[in-house]
C-alpha cells in the first residue's frame, strides 16, 4: 500500500537548535520522531529560503524553477521570482498518480501576491488540493498579511483574537489528516507543512517565552562548547571535526552588553521553535487518531541555517526602532533591534542576531545566504514505522533538496513527465533516499549550490566553496567538515576539477555571475 507523506519545512533554523541535534529546545515530539525513525547528518538545503522551497517542491535546482534568487523579476531565466512552466511540482506529480494533496503555511515562491492578480504560481494552481497559509514570507505572526484559503484572501478581522499562525498552519494540516480520515479514507495523502517558525519577527506567547528563563544566560560562547559536546556523544558530529571560532564581528558572550536583552532575544527564538513542536505533535495526533501514522512518512528539514540579520531601517543599525504600523488592535508596533524593547510581543519587530546564529549552526561557520555548512546543513528526520526498521538511527550519506522529490514519487510509484501542460519539463535533479532507510548507498553523485554568488560544489569528501567575491576554499569534508583547513593550494588539481564541474553545472541550471543580476538591478533603479 502506498504510504502517506507528511513534508514538515520550519523557517531559518540551524543544524543544531533541535533537542535531538545536541540544542537547548524543549523538541519531545520531533525527538519522538527522531528517536523511532532516523536522523541524517549530512542533508542539504540551498541557504535561502525562496531558492530551498523551489527545489524542494520541484526536484530540480532553484534557478532551474525560475527562482534563482528571491521574488524580483531580472527577466532572465534563472531569476524570475516565480514558479516556471518548465517544472512540476510534488503535490502535481502525486496527484497525477491519485493521491489527494494538502498545503498550509508559507509559499513564497511566486512574485504575484496580490489576492486580485495573477495566481499561475499560486499552490491551488500548481497542484493542490487545498491551501492554507501565506503566499509571501516573514509575517506578523498574530495578523499575517496575504494569509489566503485556497485562491481567496482571509480577512484578518474576521480571525480569532487568539489567532496565532504558528498554531494556525499545525492545526490546518491536522484537520486535512482528519477530514481526509473521513471522506478519501482510501486514497493516499500528501500534505505540505511549510512553517514561517523561527524565521523574525520574534513573535511568541509569553508563557513561551518564560519557560525557557535563564536557559540561555550562559551565553554564546559556553553554549557552542555544551551543544558541541552533546553533537559529538550522540553521533552527530565526528570527534575529529574542530568548533569553529566565533563569528568575528560578535563579543565574546562575557564582553556583550545588554545581556538580559540579548538572553531574552534566544528565549523567543527557542519559543517560536517550542511552539512549532507543539503543532507537530497535534499532527501526529491526528495521524494516531485516523490509524495513518504506521504507513505514513514524515519528513522534517529547515530551508536553510540560522539567519544572522540584524533588523534596522534604512541603513541605520541596531539601537534603532522605527514604527512600521499597528496591530490588528490597533497597538503600535516597533521595528528594530533595540535593547529598549524586549522581543516577544506583537508591538515588536525584532531577530536574534548573528551571534546567536552563530550557536544555531554550531559547529559550523557562516549563515543563511553562505553556502559554508551553516548556512546548508540542516536536519533531517525520517519517520515511517512500517518502510523504515531501524529506530533511532544515524544516515551520514550525503543529499540534497531535490532527492525529496526523487524520493516521494518512487514511494508513491508516480512517474515524472517528460512534459507538463504542453511544455518540456526539465529531468529530475534528485535521487531518491529509499535505499538509505536501510543504511544503503543510494548513488548520490556531486552536490551543487549557488546563492547571490557564493558557490560551492560537493563530490565524495572533497568540497569546493566561495563566499562571494572570494577566492574558491577546499575542504576534505572527511575530516573537516567545519571547513577549518583550507587545502585549495594543497590541492590545486582537485579544485580546478571542482571548479569545472561547477561551471559546466552553473551553465546548464541558468546560474548567472551575480555581478551581472546587479548590475542589471541598478540599471532599472
Amino acid at each position: 500500500m502506498r504510504p502517506n507523506i507528511v513534508l514538515i519545512l520550519n523557517d531559518d533554523m540551524g543544524f543544531s537548535d533541535l533537542g535531538c541535534y545536541g540544542g537547548e529546545v524543549r523538541t519531545p515530539n520531533l525527538d519522538r520522531l527522531a528517536l523511532a525513525g532516523l536522523r541524517y547528518t549530512q542533508f542539504y538545503n540551498t541557504a535561502r529560503c525562496c531558492p530551498s522551497r523551489a527545489s524542494l517542491l520541484t526536484g530540480l535546482h532553484p534557478h532551474q524553477t525560475g527562482v534563482g534568487h528571491m521574488m524580483s523579476d531580472d527577466d532572465l531565466d534563472g531569476y524570475r521570482g516565480d514558479l516556471n512552466g518548465r517544472c512540476v511540482t510534488i503535490a502535481e506529480a502525486l496527484g497525477a498518480s491519485g493521491y489527494r494533496t494538502y498545503m498550509s503555511g508559507k509559499w513564497h515562491i511566486s512574485r504575484h501576491t496580490a489576492p486580485d492578480g495573477p495566481k499561475h504560481s499560486w499552490p491551488i494552481q500548481r497542484g493542490f488540493d487545498a491551501f492554507f497559509g501565506i503566499i509571501t514570507g516573514a509575517a506578523n505572526y498574530w495578523a499575517p498579511k496575504t494569509l489566503t484559503r485556497d485562491n481567496d484572501a482571509v480577512d484578518l478581522d474576521d480571525l480569532p483574537d487568539d489567532f496565532f499562525l504558528t498554531d494556525a498552519i499545525s492545526d490546518e494540516a491536522a484537520t486535512y489528516i482528519r477530514d481526509h480520515a473521513a471522506d478519501q479514507a482510501d486514497t493516499p495523502f500528501f500534505t505540505y507543512v511549510a512553517y514561517t517558525a523561527p524565521h523574525w519577527p520574534l513573535h511568541a506567547h509569553e508563557d513561551d517565552i518564560g519557560s525557557y528563563e535563564g536557559r540561555f544566560d550562559a551565553g554564546w560562547d559556553a553554549l557552542r562548547e555544551e551543544r558541541l559536546t552533546r553533537m559529538r556523544a550522540a553521533g552527530l558530529l565526528q570527534e575529529e571535526w574542530g568548533l569553529t571560532d566565533r563569528d568575528p564581528t560578535q563579543p565574546a558572550w562575557g564582553a556583550a552588553e545588554e545581556k538580559e536583552w540579548n538572553a531574552r532575544r534566544m528565549e523567543a527564538y527557542a519559543a517560536q521553535i517550542d511552539r512549532m513542536d507543539q503543532g507537530i505533535g497535534r499532527i501526529i495526533g491526528a495521524l494516531e487518531e485516523t490509524g495513518a501514522l504506521d504507513n505514513t512518512l514524515i519528513l522534517f528539514l529547515a530551508d536553510n541555517g540560522g539567519c544572522a540579520e540584524e533588523l534596522g531601517w534604512r541603513g541605520e543599525g541596531q539601537g534603532s526602532l522605527i514604527s512600521t504600523g499597528r496591530t490588528r488592535h490597533g497597538d503600535p508596533v516597533q521595528y528594530g533591534n533595540s535593547s529598549s524593547l524586549m522581543p516577544g510581543a506583537e508591538t515588536t519587530y525584532q531577530s536574534y542576531g548573528p551571534a546567536w546564529a552563530n550557536l544555531s549552526n554550531t559547529p559550523f561557520r557562516e549563515y543563511k545566504h553562505w553556502v559554508h555548512e551553516g548556512g546548508i546543513a540542516t536536519p533531517l528526520i525520517a519517520h515511517w514505522p512500517d518502510g523504515i526498521a531501524e529506530r533511532g538511527g544515524l544516515r551520514h550519506q550525503p543529499g540534497q533538496l531535490p532527492d525529496i522529490m526523487a524520493t516521494c514519487l518512487e514511494l508513491a510509484e508516480a512517474e515524472y513527465p517528460e512534459e507538463h501542460n504542453g511544455e518540456d519539463i526539465y529531468p529530475l535533479e534528485g535521487v531518491g533516499l529509499t535505499p538509505t532507510f536501510a543504511n544503503e548507498d543510494n548513488g548520490k553523485g556531486v552536490l551543487y549550490w549557488e546563492h547571490e554568488g557564493n558557490r560551492a560544489v560537493r563530490r565524495g569528501q572533497w568540497k569546493l566553496v566561495n563566499k562571494h567575491p572570494g577566492e574558491w576554499e577546499l575542504y576534505d569534508i572527511d575530516a573537516d567538515r567545519t571547513e577549518l583547513n583550507d587545502l585549495a593550494s594543497a590541492r590545486p588539481e582537485i579544485a580546478r576539477d571542482l571548479s569545472g564541474l561547477h561551471g559546466a553545472w552553473a551553465q546548464r541550471c541558468h546560474v548567472r555571475p551575480w555581478v551581472d543580476i546587479q548590475e542589471r538591478r541598478r540599471a532599472r533603479s
